[in-house]
């Protein structure tokens, strides 16, 4: 099985909270976080030649696929327990439409669900699965 590692906002509450809903979703365990500010998100970043400028809060690494927003947000759900691979039916709304609704969350995330000063720490059990 390939890794699958998925970048995030570190300091953003609602990715967090996204990232912790993945872990308790994904008993396999495989997914990889880092975040998008953290030093292997930064070069994973570069190396996929994708411009955090663009792409702030999600993006999905799965071997040479690269997805970004709704795209990796419903290739993630692919990857879950449960009823959650449904979710990945959405992938037929076109991606315009997909991606303006993420990209409205996205710009509002802040506001509504906080910020922290730092990128959070996994638990000592969680560790492994964090790249940074």
């Amino acid at each position: 099985m390939e890794t699958k590692i998925i970048l995030f906002d570190g300091v953003c509450n609602l990715c967090n909270g996204a990232i912790n809903f993945i872990i308790k979703h994904d008993p396999s365990a495989q997914f990889k976080f880092a975040s998008l500010q953290g030093e292997t998100g930064q070069r994973l970043l570069k190396n996929h030649q994708i411009n955090s400028a663009e792409t702030d809060s999600i993006v999905l690494i799965d071997g040479d696929r690269v997805s970004v927003k709704s795209s990796a947000a419903l290739r993630i759900a692919k990857y879950l327990n449960k009823g959650y691979p449904l979710l990945f039916g959405f992938m037929i709304v076109p991606k315009f439409i997909r991606n303006a609704v993420y990209d409205y969350i996205a710009r509002n995330r802040y506001q509504w669900f906080g910020k922290k000063e730092s990128c959070m720490i996994p638990t000592p059990e969680l560790k492994s699965r964090f790249l940074d």
